[in-house]
């Protein structure tokens, strides 16, 4: 378990040093968002996406642990869908986390954002940590569903203080 979590470890310091000794350049690396009206509204559109495909990850593998339902009757592409839908959530969230590091840089102006900068890193954090153990044949049978439920909480923390914020403060914006 040293080795996942060293490099979790190392993967969100870096991500925050990184953030924190960066000039922020406060203009946003796409210029027009994507498809999307705005950059922000990219932003918080993507990481509900994200988010979306984390809960399928959770649901997905309580499912083939046999917490819902019978583990006996696990339809064969589940375990493809639950790979396929947490490669999704991980590259939609890339653009996302790429615009903050880049534009904003690591920021402690008030508790939300402090709370959402240092999440931000540990999410990719605990996502490199969780690739390890994927990896991993020798650990403990219970270190993925750990890995699995920090990565996800990990998620919701960084949605809460930024996309829901942003739809509370400013409405569901349109694309």
């Amino acid at each position: 378990m040293l080795v996942p979590a060293l490099v979790g470890a190392a993967v969100a310091l870096g991500l925050g040093v990184y953030a924190n000794e960066h000039q922020p350049t406060g203009q946003s690396v796409l210029d027009d968002g994507l498809f999307f009206t705005a950059t922000l509204n990219m932003k918080a559109w993507l990481a509900t996406i994200a988010l979306g495909f984390a809960c399928f990850q959770i649901l997905s593998a309580l499912r083939m642990y046999g917490k819902i339902g019978s583990a006996a009757s696990v339809p064969t592409w589940l375990g493809t869908a639950h790979k396929v839908s947490g490669t999704l959530a991980f590259l939609i969230s890339l653009p996302v986390a790429y615009h903050c590091l880049w534009a904003l840089g690591f920021q402690d102006t008030d508790t939300r954002v402090l709370i959402h900068s240092l999440a931000g890193c540990f999410f990719y954090g605990a996502f490199a940590a969780k690739i390890v153990i994927v990896e991993t044949k020798r650990l403990p049978g219970l270190a993925l569903p750990i890995a699995g439920g920090t990565v996800f909480t990990a998620l919701v923390v960084v949605w809460l203080t930024s996309a829901l914020w942003f739809f509370d403060s400013f409405g569901f914006p349109q694309f």
